[in-house]
């Protein structure tokens, strides 16, 4: 694969499903927008404390660096990253998601379904 990057869409490689074998998971290291049922299934969370105060929960999640921000119109949040832009939940030596069954569905469903390029993969070679 030639050079890509991250934060130029121009640069991704039509998506084809084989990259994710040996991809350095360029993916893992862009913001990541999630809903209340993604922490759910992330096990970082329950449906009692959402209901209860969807904005309690967010600073909580906030306060253990699970997320960077919530915002209520949309009732997104927004994962938070370490200082590398790797997603937290991210092995960095492996590069390997450590969630991977409990992932977000922006996660499952990126690049086929979402995403700035829909089809478009930053796919680069470990």
């Amino acid at each position: 694969m030639s050079y890509v990057d991250k934060d130029r869409p121009s640069t991704w490689k039509k998506y084809d499903k084989d990259f994710c074998t040996s991809c350095r998971a360029n993916c893992c290291c862009m913001p990541v927008e999630v809903k209340s049922d993604d922490l759910i299934r992330l096990g970082v969370t329950d449906i009692d404390e959402v209901t209860n105060s969807i904005k309690k929960t967010a600073k909580r999640l906030k306060k253990e660096g699970i997320i960077m921000s919530y915002r209520e119109g949309t009732e997104f949040f927004m994962l938070a990253q370490k200082a590398n832009s790797e997603c937290i939940f991210m092995d960095s030596k492996t590069r390997f998601c450590t969630v991977y069954e409990k992932r977000p569905e922006t996660c499952r469903d990126f690049p086929a379904k979402m995403g700035t390029r829909v089809g478009f993969c930053p796919a680069e070679k470990k």
